[in-house]
């Protein structure tokens, strides 16, 4: 079984910064691709940033320039540092990984409960 975990959310004015934190548990021989996805109240799921285990990046178009996303494989943690935040940042943050649970296993993905992020004065 693995179990993702994110922390960091909360209020925070437009303007300023947060930083998010996921960090991996249970049996993984390998975590692949690692990332974040948010989801607006009535809106779809979008792709917020996705950090391969080489530490190449994507980033969703909305927010390309004001986020950063890194992460330690020896923790198993990503992590999502976001600046210059809008109110329509105002989401549901998940995070996602790619895991290999064992040498002989599939890749799966797995999600995280998700911590909220509401950007308002």
């Amino acid at each position: 079984q693995v179990h993702l975990m994110e922390s960091g959310g909360g209020l925070v004015q437009p303007g300023g910064s947060l930083r998010l934190s996921c960090a991996a548990s249970g049996s993984i021989f390998r975590i692949n691709d690692m990332g974040w996805y948010r989801q607006a109240p009535g809106k779809r799921r979008e792709l917020v940033a996705i950090i391969t285990l080489d530490h190449s990046t994507t980033y969703g178009d909305a927010v390309k320039g004001r986020i950063t996303i890194s992460r330690d494989n020896a923790e198993r943690a990503v992590y999502l540092q976001m600046n210059s935040l809008k109110p329509e940042d105002t989401a549901v943050y998940y995070c996602v990984a790619k895991v290999i649970v064992a040498v002989t296993a599939d890749e799966s993905g797995y999600w995280g409960q998700g911590t909220q992020v509401t950007v308002s004065s």
